[in-house]
């Protein structure tokens, strides 16, 4: 099969890397244009980035050259790993242009005409969009969706009270300093608390109809490299037991792309689990892991969940989207393998 041609706008960031890091050896997309700012245009790849993943940059792609975001030579279908400062501008202009764009970015998260989707969640509604710009959730978010969807079908979420602990790779690159995170906790992480209480009720209800919950969220930067652990306490509609609680987790149906976890939801009964570091990578790095099932005091029960940040929770759970448009709706679009469409200059 010819693979599709793809596009990464900044592609030397840390999200940007781990999108070319997935990217690399995808059976369907193929990573043919490397985008970012205008001091690394020109350079190749590997004089232009410093490279963070566990993986080597191979001789090919230390050799791809770097362009501009605006450049002519930009494939229909974009990967944003842009941030929020440049994102709203670039991905506009392109989704102007007809090209897809598949953003990591927040900026166009809560506009109503815009998907915002965790594959696995609410994948059924992309279909009610027509806008060439779908985007990824906040990285907390996604793994809260995740625990919260099949429990919200089956018991209804009223309430739910989350308090997580981000890991520092959330922060980007070079991100929190030692001084600051080393022997601490930072109980706040800017606009994220925010992000996260607007951001389920749209996941989790349709486009004409926000889900009815109502979200606290606190969020906290933690001495962790990769992986975000939350801490979630949920009230119901309809009371289930512990039992029914945990086989409802289990109803959560994976999916069959080359991305997706062999299942979204792993369900741990060890008092010490999950743990960022003993279950982050584990299938893929795209599953949620969850422990500490138990009745909560104050609202019905409550719950510890834990998962990967950059890989489901930013360029991972992009490209599921990727693949999930592609299995739906783009497999017989030729206009996607042909690289370039008609471009306007770019914008002064």
């Amino acid at each position: 099969m010819t693979k599709i041609p793809v596009g990464i706008l900044g592609a030397t960031g840390t999200v940007g890397q781990r999108f070319y890091q997935l990217l690399d050896c995808h059976p369907w997309f193929e990573p043919v244009f490397l985008a970012a700012s205008e001091k690394s245009a020109g350079k190749p790849y590997k004089e232009a980035v410093k490279w963070l993943m566990d993986t080597p940059l191979t001789p090919e792609m230390e050799s791809k050259p770097v362009y501009t975001c605006y450049d002519e030579k930009a494939p229909k279908l974009l990967f944003s790993a842009l941030d929020s400062s440049c994102a709203l501008e670039v991905e506009s202009y392109w989704a102007s242009k007809g090209h897809k764009v598949i953003s990591n970015a927040k900026n166009h998260r809560m506009d109503p005409d815009v998907a915002l989707i965790v594959p696995e969640v609410n994948g059924d509604q992309l279909s009610s969009y027509s806008t060439n710009i779908v985007t990824n959730p906040n990285c907390s978010i996604i793994a809260l969706s995740m625990a919260l969807k099949p429990l919200h079908e089956r018991f209804g979420v009223l309430r739910a009270h989350v308090v997580t602990m981000q890991a520092i790779s959330g922060a980007g690159y070079p991100g929190v300093s030692s001084m600051e995170i080393l022997d601490n906790i930072i109980p706040h992480i800017p606009d994220e608390e925010e992000k996260m209480e607007e951001e389920i009720v749209k996941i989790l209800g349709t486009k004409d109809k926000p889900a009815s919950i109502t979200l606290s969220a606190q969020c906290n930067r933690v001495p962790v490299f990769d992986g975000h652990t939350e801490c979630v306490s949920v009230e119901f509609r309809i009371k289930p037991t512990l039992a029914q609680l945990k086989e409802a987790f289990h109803e959560l149906k994976p999916l069959n792309l080359p991305t997706a976890p062999e299942k979204p939801l792993w369900i741990h009964d060890d008092p010490f689990s999950p743990q960022p570091r003993r279950h982050r990578n584990l299938d893929k790095g795209m599953a949620v892991h969850i422990g500490q099932i138990q009745p909560c005091p104050v609202l019905d029960y409550k719950f510890t969940l834990m998962g990967h940040n950059t890989l489901r929770g930013a360029a991972g759970g992009s490209l599921l989207i990727a693949e999930l448009m592609h299995q739906d709706f783009w497999s017989a679009e030729p206009w996607l393998r042909s690289g370039r469409g008609d471009l306007a200059p770019r914008p002064e």
